[in-house]
C-alpha cells in the first residue's frame, strides 16, 4: 500500500535532521528492540554523500516518515563508511560519514546492523595516534610527495621516518585522507558497546561480513570442520574474537592476532579478514596462504556457506579473478566455487549446491553509481531487492 503521509523530500529532510541531531549529541548506540522485520536487505560499501545513500533507501520504500528506517526494515550495512571523493572535498565528506555513523547508530542494533570494514577499523588502526593537528600536517606532506606509482622513493622514505604508524604516503594523502579525530571518537565508542560487529548470521548458512573468510581464517578461530557452513557458529567465533581484541586495547592501534593488522612503515600495508579479497593471479599464489594476508584463494572458501561481502567492486574483481567482461557499477555479483572451478559473473546465483561457497559481492562503487540503479541484497529472497 503506498504511502501518502509525508512527500519523498520531507522523508530525506527528516533523516538529515535526525543525522544531524545524532552527530550533535556525540557518540551513542540503541540497544535491540526484538522487533520482527518483514525486509531485511544489504547494503554494499557507502562510501558516497550522505544524501545519496539516503536516496538509495527511499528510492527501495526504506525511509519512514521520522526520517528512521521503516519499523519493519532491517538494515545491514557491510562497512567502510568514510573516505572518497576529491581533495577539496574532504572537509565535507568527512562531515558526510559522520552523519551516515550517528544516523544508523541512532537506530536500534538489530534494524540497522553495522559491519566493520577497513576504513571503519583505519580511524583506530592506522591512524588510532594522529590529532587532527598532526594528520593536517602528515596529510600536506603526503600531498606533496603522493603521486601514485611515481612517487619518489626518496621522498616516500623520508616522509615514512616522520610518520611510521603509516605503511606509505598513498594511505593519508588518498585511501584515509578523510580522517578526524571525531571519527575516531566514533568508532571507539561503537566497538566498544559492541554495536560495530565483524559479522552477521543472516540465516543458517548466510554470512555477512566485509570482505569474506576462508579455512585459513577459521583455522585461526578454532572453528572445527564440521561447523564451518553454519553462519551463526562462524559469526560468534569472529564477533568473540573482535570482543576479546577491544576488552585488550588500551591504546595505540587495534590489532586482531592473527586476523586483521594494520599497516605501518616497517611491515607494509594492512593485512587480515577486512582487507583482503579473492584472487586467482599467479603472483599471489604465495600471499594467500599465511594469516593475516591481503588476498586470498577462493577454492578455500568453506563450502555451504554462503558469505555476502563488499570491500570489492566489479572492475577489480574481474582482474583478481581472471575473469574477463562487461564492468557494471551498482549489480550484484557472485562467484561460486566448488574448491577446483571458479565461476564470476553478475547477478546472484540459481541454486548453488552444498558442496559450493558462494560469495555475493556487494559493492557497487554507490558514488558513481546513479541511485535508480544501485542494487540492495534481499536477505531473503536472496536477490535484489524490489521497491516496496
Amino acid at each position: 500500500m503506498p504511502r501518502v503521509s509525508t512527500s519523498r523530500a520531507s522523508r530525506l529532510h527528516a533523516a538529515l535532521a535526525r543525522a544531524d541531531a545524532a552527530v550533535a549529541r556525540g557518540p551513542a548506540s540503541m540497544p535491540a528492540e526484538g522487533t520482527p522485520r518483514a525486509l531485511r536487505v544489504v547494503m554494499g560499501d557507502p562510501q558516497a554523500n550522505f544524501e545519496h545513500i539516503l536516496a538509495i533507501l527511499e528510492a527501495r520504500g526504506l525511509l519512514g516518515d521520522d526520517g528512521a528506517l521503516r519499523p519493519d526494515s532491517q538494515l545491514v550495512i557491510v562497512g567502510d563508511c568514510f573516505d572518497w571523493g576529491p581533495r577539496d572535498e574532504r572537509r565535507a565528506v568527512a562531515a558526510s560519514a559522520l552523519r551516515l555513523l550517528a544516523w544508523s547508530a541512532s537506530h536500534p542494533d538489530d534494524a540497522v546492523v553495522m559491519l566493520l570494514g577497513n576504513h571503519d577499523l583505519g580511524r583506530v588502526g592506522e591512524l588510532a595516534d594522529f590529532t587532527d593537528a598532526t594528520f593536517a600536517t602528515a596529510q600536506a606532506e603526503a600531498d606533496r610527495i603522493y603521486a601514485g606509482d611515481a612517487t619518489p622513493e626518496s621522498e616516500e622514505r623520508a616522509f615514512l621516518a616522520r610518520w611510521p604508524q603509516v605503511p606509505n604516503a598513498e594511505l593519508v594523502a588518498r585511501d584515509f585522507s578523510t580522517w578526524n579525530e571525531a571519527q575516531r571518537d566514533w568508532v571507539t565508542h561503537l566497538l566498544r558497546a559492541r554495536r560495530f560487529r565483524a559479522a552477521h548470521a543472516a540465516g543458517p548458512n548466510l554470512l555477512v561480513l566485509h570482505a569474506g573468510v576462508t579455512h585459513e581464517d577459521l583455522d585461526v578461530l578454532g572453528v572445527p570442520g564440521p561447523r564451518r557452513a553454519d553462519a551463526n557458529v562462524v559469526a560468534s567465533a569472529l564477533n568473540a574474537a573482535l570482543d576479546a581484541a577491544v576488552e585488550a586495547w588500551t591504546s595505540g592501534p587495534l590489532i586482531l592476532p592473527g586476523l586483521h593488522a594494520p599497516g605501518n612503515a616497517a611491515e607494509g600495508e594492512g593485512r587480515g579478514i577486512f582487507y583482503q579479497r579473492p584472487s586467482l593471479l599467479p603472483e599471489d599464489a604465495q600471499r594467500v596462504r599465511g594469516t593475516p594476508r591481503r588476498r586470498f584463494d577462493p577454492r578455500r572458501l568453506p563450502a555451504g556457506l554462503v558469505q555476502v561481502v563488499g570491500h570489492t567492486r566489479d572492475k577489480r574483481s574481474r582482474e583478481l579473478l581472471q575473469s574477463p567482461g562487461p564492468v557494471r557499477d551498482g549489480v550484484l555479483r557472485h562467484l561460486v566455487t566448488d574448491g577446483t572451478r571458479v565461476e564470476y559473473a553478475h547477478g546472484t546465483p540459481s541454486n548453488p549446491g552444498p558442496r559450493e561457497a558462494v560469495l555475493l559481492f556487494t559493492d557497487g562503487a554507490m558514488r558513481e553509481c546513479p541511485v535508480e540503479d544501485f542494487e540492495l541484497l534481499d536477505l531473503d529472497t536472496r536477490r535484489a531487492a524490489l521497491r516496496r
